[in-house]
């Protein structure tokens, strides 16, 4: 079948962990001529495959990386970024392996890569298909994003990382009150989230003032130095934009997981995680120490926890990651939103895309 491709349209399948958006995207791109950009936070990661569900072929390697001709080669090969893509099913799924654990990967250097990929496929004359459950990924695609160029500021979370959430609340307040009228509740009982607008509008202030604070360290590089807009994007915008979201009741998602998980354990998470730990990293030097499946391995492997009460841990913690989704998720009105249990699901996307990719 022939398309006419919009040679700016991008289709976006977000929702919860567990409801399958992986294989309903490999399931479109193999309709309409498309490839796959995963937008999932961990699975950038290299050697954590069975924790993060990226369902890898065996033997697969990754493919055709476009960096060397692109004007991030300097940077990616600075960083050493990879970036390139798997075959799986047939469909090439790009941003997988992109760095290595111990890397602090952001969502400013997740767009840069991501617009180069976008770039490289729609020149091609295919279709761009984001399939992922990290809200604020897909967020940096599909829109510009003004702070997105803040670069984290490491001693300033360290530092407030003890602070209790009433200290971290005035401590916005004086920064930057209408940024803290305008959080929502949830938002303002989130030191994660609290400490990240505190880093926004103290970045703001040295940027303005001209200069940076050296108690706390700025983090902000030379580029950043400029009105608060970020350049790496390749698209303004988007000729148009498909959002179409999969979601489940919260008892059949559980049931979901909770499956996941258990074939996850089977499939090898915990000599997974052996593997990394011989490659010298651990909880403290990577990202395993805030990742979901591996986190909850540390008590096991310290030997204060058994293999059972981990992975109910795993499984809590899993449920609690697919609610926060879903909060993150409802607050698009662009969504599209399919039940993962009926039984048309495919047919109905794929008539929404066709209607949409073609019109």
């Amino acid at each position: 079948m022939n398309l006419s491709p919009k040679m700016s349209n991008l289709l976006i399948i977000c929702g919860p962990t567990a409801t399958g958006k992986t294989k309903l995207g490999i399931g479109l791109a193999k309709k309409f001529n498309g490839e796959i950009i995963s937008a999932d936070s961990r699975q950038v990661y290299r050697y954590m495959n069975v924790g993060t569900g990226k369902d890898l072929p065996v033997n697969s390697n990754l493919k055709s990386q476009i960096s060397k001709s692109s004007h991030f080669a300097a940077k990616l090969k600075t960083k050493n970024f990879s970036i390139g893509y798997y075959l799986i099913d047939g469909i090439p799924v790009w941003m997988l392996d992109v760095v290595e654990p111990r890397y602090r990967f952001n969502a400013a250097e997740y767009k840069e890569c991501a617009d180069l990929v976008i770039e490289d496929i729609i020149n091609r004359g295919k279709l761009p298909i984001v399939v992922g459950g990290t809200g604020f990924y897909i967020k940096a695609i599909a829109e510009e994003i003004e702070t997105i160029g803040v670069e984290p500021n490491w001693q300033l979370r360290e530092k407030l990382q003890s602070y209790k959430v009433s200290e971290l609340q005035r401590m916005l307040e004086d920064l930057d009150l209408e940024r803290s009228r305008g959080m929502n509740e949830s938002d303002r009982q989130n030191p994660r989230r609290l400490i990240r607008a505190i880093e926004i509008a103290k970045w703001k202030l040295e940027v303005g003032n001209g200069k940076q604070d050296k108690e706390i360290g700025s983090g902000i590089s030379e580029n950043h130095k400029l009105p608060p807009q970020y350049q790496a994007s390749h698209f303004k915008h988007f000729t148009s934009i498909l959002f179409i979201g999969l979601t489940a009741p919260n008892d059949v998602l559980y049931r979901r997981i909770d499956q996941r998980v258990e074939e996850r354990v089977s499939a090898g998470i915990e000599e997974e995680i052996q593997g990394l730990l011989k490659r010298g990293y651990n909880w403290e030097n990577s990202v395993l120490g805030t990742t979901i499946a591996y986190k909850e391995w540390k008590d096991y492997f310290e030997g204060s926890k058994t293999k059972e009460e981990v992975i109910e841990k795993w499984k809590f913690d899993e449920h609690d990651y697919a609610r926060r989704q879903m909060t993150w998720f409802k607050k698009n009105p662009e969504i599209q939103w399919f039940d993962v249990g009926n039984k048309n699901l495919e047919k109905g996307v794929e008539k929404l895309v066709r209607n949409w990719y073609t019109k």
